[in-house]
C-alpha cells in the first residue's frame, strides 16, 4: 500500500493470556482469532466500527453457555451476531463475536395447530417462512432484509417490517425464549411469568408510577428497554419475553425461541395511491387503517430512480390487501382506492408486478445511500417513529430541519405506523461534518419527542441513538434502564456501549480509519461514480447484505460464491469489509500484499452481478482486478494468470498450428501436463482451437476486392478472442443473419484488436491498458456505426472497463457508447425484419455480465418474436471466464452451475433449444452436462436456412 496510508494504522487490542486456549477447550464450535475473521466482523450495516478479538461459531446452546462462562472468567465482552444487518451499530463489538448463523439456523419444531414454531437464533427469516408456507402460515414481521436477517437478530432489535400494521412487531409474536446470561446461567422466559431473575420484580414494584407514565403510546416504540411490559396490569400478567425483545444483546444471548405464526392470505393485491407530495401521502395513511390493510407503506419520487409503472404523483402509498381469492383481495384493494383521496391510483394483482414494486421499496436501504447526483448518504436516523396522525406534520418539520442544516435525505417507510426511514448526506469524513452530524442528531431527537415519537421505530438504538434517550424518556427512566441492565449483566460483559451507558454517537465511526479527502489511493481504474476515489468505492458497501442470501436469485446473479460456500468472506459484503480493513491498516496490516484479501477474492467469480444487483452498486469484479494489479506488481503471478490471462496472445500464436495442437491435447498425458503447467484444474478439458478462424473465413467469403464496402451500408462486427479462435461458427452465423436482416455488409475486423478482458480479470491492468490503446489505434473510426459484440463478457468490458481504465482518452468513451449486443443491433437497425418462427421451448443461461452491464431486454423480445418460450437461468454458470478453469475452483464452479443452470437443462422438455450467448456458459454446459448450447445467432441462422429449404 502507498506510504501515505500508514498513519491510519493503530494497534488493536489482544486477547488476554490464556483466553483463547480456555475457550477452545470449552467449546466444540469453530473459533478464529485471525485478522480475516476479525476484519469481517468489525462492522454491521451502520456508520460504526468496533474491532473484535475474535469470532466463535457455537454449535449449540451448551457451546454458548460455555463461551459465556469463559468470557466472564477472563473479562472478555461478547456480542451476539446474526446477519449483521443492524443499522445502529449494535452488531459490532470489541470482544468475542458469536456468529450464530453457521450452526444454529434450524427450525426445531413447527406446530400448525398451535400456530407456533421453535427456532434457533441463527435461522433466516425466509427459511422459517418457507417452512410455514405449506401450512398456510407465516411469521408476521418481515423486515426488508428478510432473505438474510435472523430470528435472533429480529428479537434483539424488535424488528417489524412492512406488515406490522396487520401482525405487529417481533415482540408481539414471540411466546417464549431460552436465554443464557453472561457467565453461563440459562433461563426460560415465558409470557405471564416473572423472569426468575433476582431483583427484577422488586425493581418494577419500586417504580410503578414511572413505568406507567414514562412511555409514549405509539405502535412503533422500540427505543430503550420495554420495562412497562413487566407491570402487573399488563394483559396476561408481567411479560418478560416482551421486555427482553429489543434489548439488543445487552441482557443475555438467545439460544432458542418459540414464536407465533399467523395465517397467510391466499391471495394479495396491491393498491398504489399517488399523492401530490410526501406529507399529503402521510396524512392520508391513518384514514386507510380502518380498512384493515396488510401494509401501508410510503415513499416519494426522489427514491424512484427509473420508471416503475407508478400512477401519477410525487409520492405514493403502497397498500397491500389480502383475501381467500384473487377477486376478494382485489375487491378489498378497490375499497381502499374508493376511500382514498388520491391524485391517481391503480390496483396490481399480478404477482410479478407486485414484486417489481416491492423491490423498489425493499432495496431502498441501499439505493437511498446514494443521492441522485451520486453523493453519499448514511444511516443514523433511519427509523424514527411518531404517532401516525402526526406523521404529515413531522415530515414537514423534518424536511425543514434538513434544509436548515444544509442536508438532504430521502424519507420512506411505514406510513401506516408513523415510522420513517431515511438516509442523509452527512459528511462523516471531516471533523466539521461530524460536528454537524451531532448537532443535527440532537435537534432531530428533540423534534421527534416534540411530536410524541420514539427515536427508534424499528431497528433499535444501538450507538446511533442511545446517547439521546434521556431526551425521550428523561434521566430517571434511563437510569432505571441501567439498573435493569445491571440485574441481568452485573459484569457489563454483553454488548457494552450499546443501549445502557452508551458510547457517544460520534465515536467509533467507521470512516475515521480510511484515507480521508485529499489523500486518494493510487489506483488504475477511474472509479467515475466515486470521484476517482477507491476508498469511496469501498465505502459503497453499507452492509445491507443482499449478497448474503442463500436462495437462488431468480433472474439476478449476486452473489454466487457466497451461495456456494455460505462463508461471509466469499460474499460481496465480506470482501468489501476486508478491503475496508486493508485500507485502514489496523487489523489487516499488509496493504495490497494482504493474503487475507487475496484469499477472499480468489473465489470471486468476477461475475459483475453485484454491479447491478447490489442496491448500492458495489463492483467487486473491478475491485478484485484492482487488488490483483497491486498485489502481484513486481512479483511472480500464479500460472493461470500467464496462461489464461494472456489467452488472446497464445491463441493468436497457436492459430496456424491448431490441427497438430488439438491432436497433441487428445493425448491424456500431454493434456494433463499442459493443465498442470498452466494452472488449470485437472477436471477440466482444454477447449480445442478452431482450425479456421472467423476472420480468415470472412475474408475468404468476401474475396479480395470483389465487393465494394460502402461506409454507409456496413456492419462493424467485433471479432472477440472467443469468436475468432474458439467458436468461429458463432461469427459465421451472425454474419449471415446481420446481412440478411439489414442488407448491410459485415466489415472484416482489423487485426490485433482485443478488448482486454482476460488481462482485466486477472488484474494485469498495465497490459490491459496497452492492449486497449492498441485497439483504439487500430479500430477504424466510423462515426454513427455501432459496434456489434457477440460475446457478452467482451461487450461488458468494452462498455465499462475500457473507459474506466482509460478515462482520459475520449476514444474509449466513444467506443463504449457504440457497443451493442447482437439482439440490440437487430432491434435498432432492422426493426421491421421478421426473424424465423421456431415455436419451441428454450432453456439456457443469460450471461452474468450481460445481466449486470448490458441488460437482456432486447434478447427477450427477440426470443419472443421467434416463438422461443420459457426463461433462461439467472445466477452464474460458474465457469466465468478463467475462474472455473483455475486449479482449486472446480467445486465452487460446479456448485454455481448446479444452482439453476444444470437443473433447468436436465428438466427441460425434449427438443428444447439450449441457448447461451457466452462462450463460458456454452463450455460449462458442454463439460458438465454433455450438451451443446448455441448462441442466439446460430439458432436464427439455422432457422433461416431451414426456411429456404
Amino acid at each position: 500500500m502507498a506510504e501515505q496510508h500508514r498513519p491510519h494504522r493503530r494497534p488493536t487490542a489482544e486477547a488476554p493470556d490464556g483466553f483463547v486456549a480456555a475457550l477452545r477447550s470449552a467449546v466444540r464450535g469453530e473459533s478464529d482469532f485471525g485478522p480475516a475473521a476479525r476484519a469481517l466482523t468489525t462492522m454491521d450495516a451502520s456508520n460504526y466500527r468496533r474491532v473484535p478479538l475474535g469470532v466463535l461459531a457455537p454449535r449449540d446452546a451448551e457451546d454458548i453457555a460455555a463461551a459465556l462462562t469463559v468470557c466472564q472468567e477472563y473479562g472478555v465482552p461478547v456480542v451476539a451476531r446474526g446477519g449483521g444487518t443492524s443499522i445502529a451499530g449494535q452488531a459490532t463489538g470489541t470482544g468475542l463475536v458469536l456468529d450464530l448463523t453457521r450452526h444454529l439456523r434450524s427450525v426445531v419444531a413447527l406446530d400448525p395447530e398451535a400456530r407456533t414454531a421453535t427456532v434457533q437464533p441463527g435461522v433466516i427469516l425466509d427459511d422459517l417462512r418457507a417452512a410455514a408456507t405449506p401450512h398456510g402460515l407465516t411469521f408476521g414481521p418481515d423486515p426488508s432484509t428478510h432473505s438474510r436477517c435472523t430470528l435472533g437478530g429480529m428479537i434483539g432489535n424488535n424488528s417489524c417490517g412492512a406488515h406490522s400494521v396487520a401482525w405487529g412487531t417481533t415482540a408481539d409474536n414471540v411466546r417464549g425464549l431460552e436465554v443464557v446470561r453472561y457467565g453461563g446461567e440459562a433461563l426460560r422466559l415465558e409470557q405471564g411469568a416473572h423472569s426468575g431473575l433476582r431483583g427484577v420484580r422488586e425493581l418494577v414494584d419500586a417504580h410503578l408510577a414511572l413505568l406507567r407514565t414514562g412511555y409514549p403510546d405509539l405502535p412503533r416504540r422500540i427505543s430503550g428497554y420495554a420495562l412497562d411490559a413487566l407491570l402487573p396490569e399488563h394483559p396476561g400478567g408481567p411479560d418478560p419475553v416482551r421486555a427482553f425483545c429489543g434489548s439488543e444483546g445487552t441482557l443475555a444471548v438467545v439460544t432458542e425461541a418459540t414464536v407465533r405464526l399467523v395465517e397467510a392470505p391466499r391471495a394479495r393485491a396491491l393498491a398504489v395511491l399517488g399523492y401530490a407530495d410526501e406529507p399529503a401521502a402521510a396524512e392520508a395513511a391513518p384514514g386507510l387503517l380502518p380498512y384493515r390493510p396488510l401494509t401501508v407503506e410510503g415513499m416519494a419520487a426522489d427514491l424512484v430512480r427509473e420508471p416503475a409503472g407508478l400512477p401519477r404523483g410525487a409520492a405514493w402509498l403502497f397498500v397491500e390487501t389480502g383475501g381467500d381469492t384473487p377477486a376478494e383481495a382485489r375487491a378489498h384493494a378497490e375499497r381502499v382506492l374508493r376511500a382514498a383521496d388520491a391524485v391517481d391510483s391503480t390496483v396490481i394483482t399480478d404477482p410479478a408486478g407486485q414484486r417489481a414494486l416491492w423491490r423498489i421499496r425493499e432495496d431502498a436501504a441501499g439505493t437511498a445511500t446514494r443521492m441522485p447526483d451520486g453523493s453519499e448518504a448514511w444511516p443514523g436516523w433511519e427509523d424514527c417513529a411518531v404517532p401516525p396522525a402526526r406523521l404529515g406534520a413531522y415530515l414537514r418539520d423534518f424536511r425543514a430541519l434538513l434544509a436548515e442544516h444544509g442536508l438532504r435525505g430521502t424519507p420512506y417507510g411505514h406510513f401506516g405506523e408513523g415510522c420513517i426511514h431515511v438516509r442523509i448526506d452527512f459528511d462523516l469524513l471531516t471533523p466539521a461534518g461530524v460536528s454537524r452530524f451531532r448537532r443535527f442528531s440532537e435537534e432531530l431527537a428533540d423534534l421527534v419527542v416534540a411530536h410524541g415519537g420514539s427515536l427508534s421505530g424499528e431497528h433499535g438504538d444501538g450507538q446511533a441513538r442511545a446517547e439521546l434517550l434521556p431526551r425521550m424518556y428523561g434521566d430517571e427512566l434511563v437510569a432505571l434502564f441501567g439498573a435493569f441492565k445491571d440485574l441481568w449483566d452485573p459484569d457489563g460483559g454483553l454488548n457494552p456501549g450499546i443501549l445502557a451507558r452508551p458510547a457517544p454517537l460520534d465515536e467509533n465511526l467507521r470512516f475515521d480509519v480510511l484515507p480521508g479527502p485529499g489523500r486518494p489511493v493510487d489506483v488504475a481504474f477511474g472509479y467515475p461514480q466515486d470521484g476517482g476515489d477507491f476508498a469511496g468505492a469501498v465505502r459503497r458497501c453499507v452492509g445491507v447484505a443482499k449478497c448474503r442470501t442463500t436462495q437462488a436469485p431468480g433472474a439476478g446473479v449476486m452473489c454466487p460464491s457466497f451461495r456456494a460456500t455460505g462463508e461471509e468472506a466469499h460474499s460481496t459484503r465480506g470482501r468489501a469489509r476486508l478491503l475496508h480493513e486493508m485500507l485502514a491498516g489496523e487489523v489487516i496490516t499488509d496493504g495490497w500484499r494482504s493474503e487475507e484479501v487475496r484469499d477472499a477474492l480468489d473465489l470471486c467469480l468476477s461475475c459483475k452481478g453485484c454491479r447491478s444487483d447490489c442496491p448500492v452498486g458495489v463492483d467487486m469484479a473491478t475491485y478484485k482486478a484492482e487488488f490483483l494489479h497491486h498485489h502481484y506488481r513486481g512479483r511472480l503471478r500464479p500460472a493461470a494468470h500467464y496462461a489464461m490471462g494472456r489467452l488472446p496472445r497464445w491463441l493468436r500464436l497457436a492459430a496456424p498450428f491448431a490441427r497438430p495442437l488439438n491432436a497433441l491435447l487428445r493425448v491424456s498425458l500431454l493434456a494433463a501436463l499442459a493443465k498442470r503447467l498452466a494452472g488449470i484444474a485437472p477436471e477440466r478439458t482444454i477447449p480445442a482451437p478452431a482450425t479456421e478462424t472467423y476472420s480468415r473465413w470472412l475474408r475468404g467469403r468476401q474475396g479480395k476486392g470483389t465487393r465494394a464496402l460502402s461506409s454507409g451500408r456496413v456492419v462493424r462486427l467485433w471479432a472477440d478472442t472467443f469468436t475468432e479462435y474458439l467458436s468461429p461458427q458463432v461469427g459465421r452465423a451472425a454474419v449471415r443473419v446481420l446481412e440478411e436482416a439489414t442488407g448491410r455488409t459485415v466489415l472484416p475486423p482489423p487485426s490485433g484488436v482485443c478488448c482486454g478482458l482476460t488481462y482485466v480479470s486477472t488484474g494485469q491492468l498495465d497490459a490491459a491498458r496497452r492492449v486497449m490503446r492498441r485497439t483504439l489505434d487500430r479500430l477504424d473510426p466510423l462515426p454513427g456505426h455501432p459496434l456489434v459484440v457477440l460475446e457478452p463478457s467482451c461487450a461488458a468490458t468494452l462498455r465499462t472497463d475500457l473507459p474506466e481504465l482509460l478515462p482520459d482518452d475520449p476514444r474509449a468513451a466513444e467506443l463504449a457508447a457504440s457497443v451493442r449486443t447482437f439482439a440490440q443491433y437487430l432491434e435498432e437497425y432492422a426493426p421491421d425484419w421478421t426473424p424465423p418462427r421456431l415455436d419451441r421451448p428454450a432453456v439456457g443461461q443469460t450471461h452474468c455480465h450481460q445481466h449486470a452491464v448490458l441488460g437482456d431486454a432486447a434478447e427477450r423480445r427477440l426470443r419472443e418474436r421467434m416463438g422461443l418460450t420459457g426463461e433462461l437461468s439467472g445466477g452464474c454458470c460458474g465457469l466465468a471466464g478463467n475462474f472455473g478453469f483455475e486449479k482449486g475452483h472446480w467445486e465452487v464452479s460446479v456448485a454455481c452451475a448446479e444452482e439453476q443452470l444444470l437443473p433447468a437443462v436436465r428438466g427441460s422438455e425434449p427438443g428444447a433449444e439450449l441457448l447461451a450467448d457466452g462462450f463460458s456458459c456454452r463450455t460449462q454446459l458442454d463439460q458438465l452436462a454433455g450438451r451443446r448450447a448455441r448462441h442466439l445467432a446460430e439458432v436464427i441462422a439455422e432457422g433461416l436456412e431451414d426456411g429456404r429449404s
